[in-house]
């Protein structure tokens, strides 16, 4: 058999990658920097090709090396997963999942989901992080995270996604300001920059913009808000309108406030819900089943 690369040097060289500081890639990997450097070089020794170019006070990734870090990466995810089908025997709804949510999902949705896991599926424990959807989609193909609940449509390449609802976006304003708004709602009548935004990186600005075709971009206010609840802040204020999906609505995210919800115009907008994972993960049955359940959580509160 060939002389392979160890999984251990592999970690070690992901994580300097990551960190670009020897000394705190040998924290994460509870090594010392020594064994962490030796180890890169065996790794560089085995494979034949030197992955980093090195002087006494810096270093830089080869072209090989770069490479040879997404190679690795993929490496460790398929083991992972191979390790974890073992550890299950096959048996789905069990284990550890690494659930990845976007902030404007997450506070309405992960705790419903997590009571449902504990009543339902007692050897299963959610693992929850909350990130754009840039950033989870990375974290899932680096394999850092499971299982992603995500605002479709978004560019899911090399992973499968699964729809489990849809959320209907609702426009909001002050109950005050909405007696001087005319009904249908005509957005080319509206004051300029009279309708508040979250920022662009969170993918609900997109839905909002695409699904309500808000085409006039004189019309949004240049501040853009970092969560949903600083939009019902400045709405609240009188400043102007927004748009909410009903999944905030329902949750009572305009509880104690003076703003009344409108139908927007034209055909209803919305955004869809999806669970996404990696297309070679060993888990299909076990999440497919966990989005069966998040549909019917779904329905339940559109009911």
């Amino acid at each position: 058999m060939k002389n392979l690369p160890s999984l251990k040097n592999l970690y070690y060289l992901i994580n300097l990658h990551q960190e670009q500081n020897f000394n705190r890639a040998a924290k994460i990997c509870h090594v010392s920097q020594s064994t962490l450097s030796s180890g890169i070089q065996n790794l560089e020794e085995q494979l034949g090709y030197q992955l980093i170019e090195r002087d006494h006070k810096s270093f830089m990734f080869t072209a090989i090396g770069e490479e040879v870090v997404e190679r690795s990466r993929n490496i460790l995810t398929n083991v992972d997963d191979l390790v974890e089908l073992v550890k299950n025997q096959g048996e789905p709804m069990t284990g550890d999942i690494r659930l990845g949510c976007i902030p404007t999902i997450a506070p309405f949705l992960l705790s419903r989901v997590v009571k449902l896991c504990q009543t339902a599926y007692p050897k299963m424990t959610l693992l929850l992080k909350e990130d754009t959807t840039e950033r989870l989609l990375d974290a899932l193909g680096k394999g850092e995270l499971d299982l992603l609940i995500l605002a479709l449509p978004v560019d899911t390449s090399g992973f499968h996604s699964m729809k489990v609802g849809i959320d209907p976006f609702k426009m909001v304003m002050h109950e005050e300001l909405s007696h001087g708004v005319l009904q249908p709602i005509d957005y080319q009548t509206m004051p300029d920059e009279s309708i508040f935004l979250l920022q662009a990186e969170h993918c609900i600005t997109g839905h909002a913009i695409t699904a309500c075709q808000l085409g006039d971009s004189a019309k949004i206010n240049p501040f853009a808000a970092t969560s949903l609840h600083t939009l019902v802040q400045m709405v609240n204020s009188k400043l102007g309108t927004t748009f909410l999906p009903q999944m905030a609505i329902d949750a009572g995210i305009l509880n104690d406030t003076n703003l009344i919800v409108i139908d927007p115009p034209g055909e209803a907008p919305y955004r869809d819900i999806g669970l996404v994972w990696r297309q070679t993960t060993s888990r299909i049955r076990t999440f497919r089943t966990l989005g069966l359940a998040i549909q019917e959580l779904l329905a339940q509160v559109k009911d």
